[in-house]
């Protein structure tokens, strides 16, 4: 079978990697490079029969991640630490990899190789960070901003290293190379800029335009890899184009699609590229060598860190912000493996340092957990007690939050519930993990929390202590029973109102102790029906018992607690089925200029007149004495022949 029985054996080898890297709550790259190495020319048993292969497959991998990147790409997240972000972390990389050449020039390396060492040790670990945070319940805090700032300026800066670093095989001819090059980037980032983000638009509407998700998909890998290959043939990197195109489309109005279907076909390029990184790693090279690769990983861990700390302190960012930023960073990141393939096929660096560097990488992702989790118990010994540092918090009122509700997402169904309790004067705080919907928040002028609804610091900041509701509006059922669970720890008496996607998960918040559970697909589904069965003349009332049935089965859990849940849904019930149907009355029609009483109305048609719309206002329940005018929409309620009775009482006569 060729490439297609090395890609199997790949994909299966990577999901035995992951499932093993997901059981020890590790990164999954980390269990994709454990199965490249598994399946890699050096350890035996199944192996790859043509990695060579695999390698140019995985630099599709490659151009996706940088693609991927430039979707992801936003000013805005730097905003709040655009200082020490743009300007720090450059500073941070110089000097990392003045550090990393010191090691090197120290182990006697030469120049060029101690070099391509401190550029490679100078990247930290994106995904390694934001699931460190995560579990950790720090996502919102400052030295989470600042970190997550620095790494989007780190995740850049891969761009012209790959272009650069590669020039120092040839130092004579590098300079005008590398200035050939930065020449030929500013032409093709002008052109890309005047006509991709005129002509990649108008491309994506007319694309979109279609309804067709598979096209969509397709043409959003082919911009990216398409302008890549051009980036190419042009004389600049194919993962330099791809990030350029990313960066383009994510300034359109479909960026965020984009990147929400081209993420799946990423992952699985990705997938290829972390395992044809491990299948260049030798285990007994690494055995034979482990008292070097551990005091290189001291090196590094210990150096880079105290450089984190030492530039944050100097941004003027104090407390527990130094010491969280280099516990937090000390690592070598994701991105240092796309660089070290780099140095090797254009044979700058040997396999021995990419050995040495992977195996870095590797041991400090694993230990970014234990290391990052020493920063409260560590402050600690600087403090009497620590004091958890506060989260980002916007438009919370000056006088606290009391008695108020907290609404535990922020997406369409939360800002809905943020819209109506703030028509109402009622007191309410979002709670939100994605930052643009936090943007959204602030701009609408709603209090918002930026943090993880599962966390207690982040409960304890939204005033739970003081609130009478919880809302959890986001869709995922992880999410909802780790804040439930969390809740009910903390706070059992606070009633929480609860979103399902199915009817399992609804019982599965019922056995937590959540009764107010609210299922959008099975209300949809009974909306739906019922619709249906007015239109096929099915009795009102056999409607009605119908959906009550229904119903009462699904939520018995919530009737039984809540008596008065039961009383609303059926005023509910029975204000559907009370269908108004309205007609228009036109200026030759024979009841303009008479009364309801004058037309007798009701013991002519038997219909009941609930209400006029006359110039955009509403008038209720008009008496006997309201007269009908031209252009008038009237509101009535009858059966279908007491309605077709009185359209014909309204309806122009022939002349």
């Amino acid at each position: 079978m060729g490439i297609a029985s090395d890609i199997v054996i790949i994909v299966i080898a990577a999901l035995l990697g992951g499932l093993l890297a997901q059981r020890l709550k590790q990164p999954l790259i980390l269990g994709y490079i454990l199965a490249g190495v598994i399946v890699g020319p050096h350890t035996g048993g199944i192996t790859v029969g043509d990695t060579h292969e695999i390698e140019l497959l995985s630099e599709i991998g490659v151009a996706l991640l940088l693609f991927a990147l430039g979707l992801e790409f936003s000013l805005k997240e730097l905003q709040p630490v655009r200082r020490v972000a743009l300007i720090g972390a450059p500073l941070q990389m110089l000097l990392t990899i003045a550090y990393g050449f010191a090691i090197g020039r120290w182990w006697g390396w030469e120049w060029k190789t101690a070099l391509w060492f401190g550029a490679l040790i100078s990247l930290s670990s994106t995904m390694v960070i934001l699931k460190t945070l995560m579990s950790q319940g720090r996502i919102g805090t400052l030295s989470s901003r600042v970190m997550i700032g620095m790494l989007i300026v780190q995740d850049l800066a891969v761009v012209p290293l790959m272009i650069i670093l590669p020039q120092l095989n040839n130092p004579q001819a590098g300079l005008p190379l590398l200035g050939l090059a930065a020449l030929k980037a500013v032409v093709f980032l002008t052109l890309m800029i005047v006509a991709g983000t005129r002509l990649l638009p108008r491309l994506m509407t007319y694309i979109a335009g279609w309804n067709s998700r598979e096209l969509f998909l397709l043409a959003i890998t082919a911009i990216g890899l398409g302008i890549g290959y051009a980036t190419y043939l042009f004389g600049l990197s194919f993962a330099f184009g791809a990030f350029v195109a990313g960066m383009v489309l994510s300034e359109s109005d479909y960026g965020h699609q984009a990147l929400s279907d081209i993420i799946p076909v990423r992952d699985l390029f990705s997938l290829m590229f972390f395992a044809s990184v491990g299948m260049l790693l030798d285990p007994a090279f690494l055995l034979a060598n482990w008292d070097t690769v551990l005091l290189l990983v001291a090196l590094v861990a210990v150096g880079k860190g105290l450089i984190f700390a030492v530039l944050s302190r100097l941004f003027g960012y104090g407390n527990v912000v130094p010491l969280a930023v280099g516990l937090g960073l000390f690592q070598v990141g994701e991105f240092s493996f796309v660089l070290a393939r780099v140095g090797v096929d254009t044979q700058s660096i040997n396999t021995e340092l990419y050995a040495l560097v992977l195996t870095t990488a590797l041991i400090t992702m694993v230990l970014t957990p234990l290391v990052s989790g020493l920063t409260a118990p560590l402050y600690a010994l600087s403090k009497r007690w620590f004091d958890h540092e506060a989260l980002q918090t916007i438009n919370l009122p000056r006088a606290g939050l009391h008695d108020h509700v907290i609404i535990a997402g922020g997406g369409r169904v939360g800002q809905c519930v943020a819209q109506v309790l703030q028509r109402l004067g009622l007191g309410f705080v979002i709670i939100e993990l994605d930052l643009r919907r936090v943007e959204q928040a602030r701009a609408a002028s709603w209090p918002v929390i930026y943090g993880n609804a599962s966390q207690e610091v982040v409960l304890n900041a939204a005033g739970i202590k003081d609130a009478k509701l919880l809302l959890i509006t986001t869709p995922s059922i992880a999410v909802t029973q780790a804040i439930v669970d969390q809740v009910r720890r903390s706070h059992p008496e606070l009633h929480i109102v609860a979103r399902a996607a199915s009817i399992e998960q609804m019982h599965s918040l019922h056995n937590r102790g959540v009764y107010e559970v609210v299922q959008p697909e099975f209300e949809a589904g009974l909306e739906i029906t019922r619709q249906a069965l007015l239109h096929l003349q099915v009795p009102a009332s056999e409607i009605q018992r119908f959906t009550d049935a229904v119903r009462r089965e699904l939520y018995v859990p919530l009737y039984q607690s809540r008596p008065d849940y039961l009383a609303i849904t059926q005023l509910q019930d029975a204000a559907r089925l009370l269908d108004l149907t309205w007609v228009p009355l036109t200026a030759d029609s024979p009841v303009v200029g008479k009364s309801i009483r004058e037309l007798a109305i009701r013991s002519r048609a038997g219909v009941s007149i609930v209400s006029f719309m006359r110039n955009g206002a509403l008038q209720l329940n008009p008496d006997a004495a309201s007269c009908f005018t031209a252009g008038d929409w009237v509101a009535i309620i009858g059966t279908a022949e007491q309605i077709t009775t009185f359209q014909g009482m309204v309806k122009p006569v022939p002349s």
